[in-house]
């Protein structure tokens, strides 16, 4: 019989020692399991301070890559939408307009129309692929008001459902996001109506 801890569970996980070589690094076994996230150590050690112009904001860069790379879903007129990096849950969406300006009232009436209306498709789109119950609409307005990337203002379509908001957010400050990027952008981009304009298309 394996030996147990003080809970009486197995002390070595089962199917451990067939994956494990007799090698042992120093430190001692706990309970915590780790979500390891390496891909957010550059934003993480310089958050903010990463942006300071145009040439080094993601949201001015992306337009000019390829859509898969950006994971961009939609390209309009006078603004985008793509997927948020770091989502909260899965298809949380960014609607931005291409000029790098920081606040709502920057935005010119042709672009605050373009917006308005991608977020209302966006809302379609996601209640088509992945049935929502709600979402989260907003802009988070600076640094102080919880702005990622405060030079360039983004709108976040969040869709939720019930029980998204279980402990593991809640305590554990981690979120189980279901499907790769890769995949939901490709279903969104694939499920964007025509009538708005080619997924792919240029700006």
């Amino acid at each position: 019989m394996e030996d147990a801890d003080s809970r009486g569970m197995p002390a070595t996980p089962p199917g451990d020692a067939a994956v494990t070589d007799d090698f042992g690094l120093a430190g001692v076994p706990d309970a915590f399991q780790r979500l390891w996230t390496p891909h957010r150590l550059a934003y993480i050690k310089e958050g903010q301070d990463q942006v300071t112009s145009e040439q080094t904001c993601p949201f001015c860069r992306a337009p000019h890559r390829s859509d898969e790379e950006s994971l961009i879903v939609h390209r309009g007129t006078h603004a985008f939408v793509l997927l948020n990096l770091f989502p909260y849950n899965a298809g949380h969406l960014l609607v931005c307009p291409y000029r790098h300006v920081p606040d709502y009232t920057d935005i010119d009436e042709a672009e605050t129309a373009e917006i308005a209306a991608l977020t209302q498709t966006a809302m379609r789109v996601l209640r088509k692929v992945s049935n929502p119950s709600g979402f989260n609409l907003g802009m988070n307005q600076g640094v102080t008001g919880g702005a990622g990337i405060a030079a360039h203002l983004h709108q976040h379509v969040v869709p939720r459902w019930g029980g998204d908001g279980n402990f593991l957010p809640i305590i554990a400050q981690t979120k189980a996001i279901t499907q790769t990027l890769g995949d939901v952008r490709a279903q969104v981009a694939a499920a964007w109506p025509s009538a708005a304009g080619p997924a792919g298309s240029d700006a």
